[in-house]
C-alpha cells in the first residue's frame, strides 16, 4: 500500500471537505469527528479500499500526508451481529500491550449521529495484502515462506491471549463453539440465502452430529487468513486485521479455516480459486496444522472436522455477500453477486467432500 496521499480529488474551493468523496462517508462530519480525536490538517481526503467484502474500510488521508483508516458496516442489508464497530474497536483495542500485532485504535463513533451508521479509526499501518499471486511475487521466495510460517505463529500468539487478562473475558461463551457456530451461521443462511442449496444443509446436519471435544477456549479471530494480515516486505506480519466476528471458543475453527483459504487442503481440492499461496515459497497446507501443533501444544488431530466447518460457514458467509453485492451495498457495482454465488456452490461442494472424509 502506497504512503502517497490521494490529493488530486482536493480543490482550493473548501479548505474543509474534498469533492470525489465515496459512498458511506459524510466528509464534512467525519472531518469534524476527526478533528476531535487526531491532529490534522483538512480538508481530508477519502478513499474506498477495495478488497473488503463485509464491513467497508476507507484510507483517510490529509493535506499533510498523515494517513489513518476508518471502518463502517456495509451502506444496506446489514445484519447486525456481523457487523458491530464497537467489538472489532474493543478487540482491538485490547489487544494493543499483547504480542499480537495490531494497529493502534484512535477512537469509536458509537451511534448514527455522526455518519449515518457507527464507525471507528484506526492508525494507517503500511504494508502489503496479499491477495493474488501478483502481488505474493512481490515477495521474495525466503519471505513467502517466512508468511507462511508467521501467519501461523502470530495464530498461536492470539490464541495464547488469557481473554481475562486483556479484559476480553466477557466477549461470548468458552463452551460448545462449534455448536453456536453452527447455529449462528446456518441462521445467517436462512436469513440471506437466494435459492437452496442441498450441500449446505446436509453438511450442516452431518458437522451437528460429529462435533469434537472443544479444548481450552480462546480468542478466535473468526476470518484468519493472509489477506486479512498486512505483511512486511520481509514476510513478516506487521497487523492482524478485521476481527468483526471474533468471540470466545475453539481455536482449531481458525486453523481450519486458514487451511481452507490457503487454496489446497491436502485432499486436492481447491474450492477457491486464483489463491496467492500457489506461489512458490508458501507453505503446503500440512506444513501449517505440522507447524501449528508445535507452537501452539494444541491437539490437532480432528483437523479434518474444522476444515469441512471452515468450507461450510465460509459458504454461509459468502451467500450473504454475494446478495449485498447484487443489492449494491458494498459501495461499488453489483456485478460481483453472481461471481460470488458461483464460488459458495463450489464451497458446498468442498464441505461435502471434506465431511464425507470425517470418520463415522
Amino acid at each position: 500500500m502506497s504512503d502517497e496521499a490521494p490529493h488530486e480529488a482536493l480543490t482550493e474551493a473548501t479548505d474543509e471537505v474534498p469533492i470525489d468523496v465515496p459512498q458511506g462517508i459524510d466528509p464534512e462530519a467525519v472531518t469534524g469527528w476527526m478533528k476531535a480525536h487526531v491532529e490534522l490538517t483538512p480538508p481530508l481526503a477519502f478513499e474506498l479500499i477495495a478488497g473488503g467484502r463485509s464491513n467497508l474500510t476507507y484510507r483517510v488521508t490529509d493535506a499533510e500526508g498523515r494517513a489513518w483508516v476508518l471502518r463502517r458496516p456495509p451502506l444496506g442489508q446489514v445484519l447486525a451481529t456481523a457487523h458491530d464497530m464497537g467489538r472489532e474497536h474493543r478487540i482491538i483495542s485490547a489487544l494493543k500491550d499483547t504480542d499480537v500485532p495490531v494497529p493502534p485504535t484512535v477512537g469509536l463513533s458509537a451511534d448514527d449521529s455522526v455518519n449515518g451508521a457507527p464507525f471507528y479509526v484506526m492508525d494507517f499501518v503500511p504494508g502489503l495484502i496479499i491477495r493474488d499471486v501478483p502481488t505474493a511475487e512481490q515477495l521474495t521466495v525466503e519471505a513467502r515462506t517466512r508468511a507462511g510460517n508467521e501467519l501461523v505463529d502470530v495464530m498461536a500468539r492470539i490464541h495464547a491471549v488469557e481473554p481475562d487478562a486483556v479484559g476480553l473475558g466477557d466477549l461470548g461463551r468458552r463452551e460448545d463453539y462449534i455448536a453456536r457456530q453452527l447455529k449462528r451461521w446456518y441462521g445467517q443462511w436462512e436469513k440471506s440465502k437466494s435459492r437452496d442449496l442441498a450441500t449446505v444443509d446436509s453438511v450442516h446436519d452431518d458437522l451437528l452430529a460429529r462435533i469434537p471435544d472443544q479444548g481450552p477456549a480462546a480468542i478466535v479471530h473468526g476470518d484468519y487468513r493472509l489477506d486479512n494480515c498486512l505483511l512486511n516486505t520481509d514476510g513478516t506480519v506487521a497487523a492482524v486485521l478485521d476481527w468483526e466476528i471474533c468471540t470466545l471458543g475453539d481455536p482449531m475453527a481458525d486453523l481450519g479455516l486458514l487451511v481452507v483459504y490457503w487454496g489446497e487442503d491436502g485432499s486436492g481440492v481447491a474450492a477457491l480459486p486464483g489463491a496467492p499461496t500457489s506461489a512458490e515459497g508458501f507453505p503446503a497446507a500440512s506444513e501449517l496444522v505440522e507447524r501449528y501443533a508445535r507452537v501452539s501444544g494444541r491437539d490437532t488431530s480432528d483437523i479434518d472436522f474444522y476444515i469441512a466447518f471452515g468450507y461450510w460457514k465460509l459458504a454461509c458467509i459468502l451467500e450473504g455477500v454475494a446478495n449485498r453485492y447484487r443489492g449494491g451495498s458494498m459501495g461499488t457495482g453489483s456485478e460481483a453477486g453472481d461471481a460470488y454465488g458461483a464460488i459458495v456452490e463450489g464451497l458446498g461442494e468442498a464441505a461435502r467432500a471434506a465431511a464425507d472424509r470425517l470418520v463415522t
